[in-house]
Formats: structure tokens, C-alpha cells, sequence
């Protein structure tokens, strides 16, 4: 398993990952716009290009910057969802081996806190939920069958 942090931002996910790749190197081998989301709702609470409005389009969906053996992820939280504030805006997300996994750890990382999204399938190919705990520490756990090789089921 590998848990990398994700970091929610305002509107300046860009400048602020732009700030450190300055600092660590690298590329960003990952960069979605939320622009570029599939029309077609994922679920009741999924993010659309249509729950997005028009003058951020072009806000980040997505974006990664491998720092080491780790993965530094973040997005732009749009206006139609609650804002974050320094302290809020972190996320562990853990990449698990198995889809069994990922259902075991979300169950046990639930119980006595918040799901904010169901573990399902996503549009861009991970089995994905997302959760606070009952310490109030938000987690992100994700599956992805390509990485792991459907053996790992």
C-alpha cells in the first residue's frame, strides 16, 4: 500500500503546484481540468462538468508532482462545494492492492464517521471512495485494476 497526501485548494491548485516544482523538479504526469470531465454524471454526489461553473472550467480537477517515491495530488474546490481553509485542506489517500482491501479498509475507516463517497467505480478507471473518520481526518482510498492487475481481486 502507499498513502500519498492530497491537497484541496480555492482556486490556485496550479500556482501552488507550480510553487513546488520549483522547488522539488519534476513534471506533472497527470493534469485534468475539470473542462476535460466526462459529461455524464459518475453518481448522486459526483463531480460533473455540469455541477462546475462555466468561469471554472479550467480549474484542476486533478494534478500530481512525484516527489521521491511519493505522489504530491491536489484540486481546485469549486465554488458549489464547501470551501476549505488551511488545516481542512488535506487528505491521505491510500492506494490499495485489491478491491478487497480497499472495501475492508473503507468499512473499518468509516465506522463512527462521515462517508462522503461510496466506494464505486470512476470514469477514470480507479474503484474510488472517500471518507473522514471518526477523528475527523478525511481519506481518499483507491483501487486501481491496471496498477494491480485483476489477480489481486
Amino acid at each position: 500500500m502507499i498513502i500519498n497526501p492530497y491537497l484541496n485548494f480555492n482556486g490556485n491548485t496550479e500556482e501552488v503546484f507550480n510553487f513546488y516544482k520549483s522547488i522539488f523538479g519534476g513534471d506533472f504526469p497527470f493534469l485534468m481540468r475539470f473542462s476535460q470531465a466526462p459529461p455524464e454524471p459518475n453518481d448522486a454526489e459526483g463531480c460533473t462538468d455540469q455541477s462546475i461553473p462555466e468561469e471554472e472550467a479550467n480549474g484542476i480537477m486533478h494534478m500530481a508532482l512525484p516527489i521521491g517515491s511519493s505522489m504530491l495530488m491536489g484540486t481546485d474546490v469549486p465554488s458549489t462545494m464547501p470551501q476549505v481553509k488551511s488545516g481542512t485542506n488535506i487528505s491521505l489517500c491510500i492506494s490499495v492492492d485489491s478491491r478487497a482491501d480497499a472495501d475492508r479498509i473503507f468499512k473499518a475507516l468509516s465506522e463512527g464517521g462521515k462517508v462522503q463517497m461510496p466506494m464505486q467505480d470512476m470514469f477514470w478507471g480507479d474503484y474510488y471512495g472517500m471518507l473522514t473518520d471518526k477523528f475527523e481526518i478525511q481519506w481518499m482510498i483507491s483501487y486501481n485494476e491496471q496498477q494491480h492487475g485483476k489477480a489481486a481481486q
